[in-house]
This record gives structure tokens, C-alpha cells and sequence, in this order.
């Protein structure tokens, strides 16, 4: 892999990581994890959370192998 596409894959594991990270914070902070009325929200936040520490390490450890 080339260093151009290292560096796009690096930049894209860290976006990917903080947005996903910002929307599930969002969406919980908006409604409140024990807010039982809205619990689509919460499962949605926790979801985006957990996805952000899936693909954020998964797209890094992609983009440093050879």
C-alpha cells in the first residue's frame, strides 16, 4: 500500500471513529440513557458507540497492513 492511501486510511479511521463516537454521545445526551419513554434512541446511541470502537480500529489496522 502506498503511503498516500496509509494516510487517507489513518485520516478515515479517526473520522469514522469520532463521528460515530459523536452521534451515539449525541443521541444519548439528548434523551438520556434511562429515559425508558425513548428507547430506540438509547439503543441507537449505545449502538453508534460500540460501532465507533469497531470500525475505527478495524479501517486503522486496514490501512497499516502491507
Amino acid at each position: 500500500m502506498t503511503p498516500g492511501l496509509q494516510l487517507i486510511g489513518r485520516i478515515g479511521a479517526v473520522v469514522s471513529f469520532v463521528a460515530c463516537l459523536g452521534a451515539g454521545v449525541w443521541l444519548l445526551w439528548s434523551t438520556g440513557i434511562n429515559h425508558k419513554d425513548d428507547a430506540l434512541s438509547t439503543a441507537l446511541g449505545l449502538y453508534f458507540i460500540g460501532k465507533a470502537f469497531f470500525v475505527g480500529p478495524m479501517l486503522a489496522i486496514a490501512s497499516c497492513s502491507r
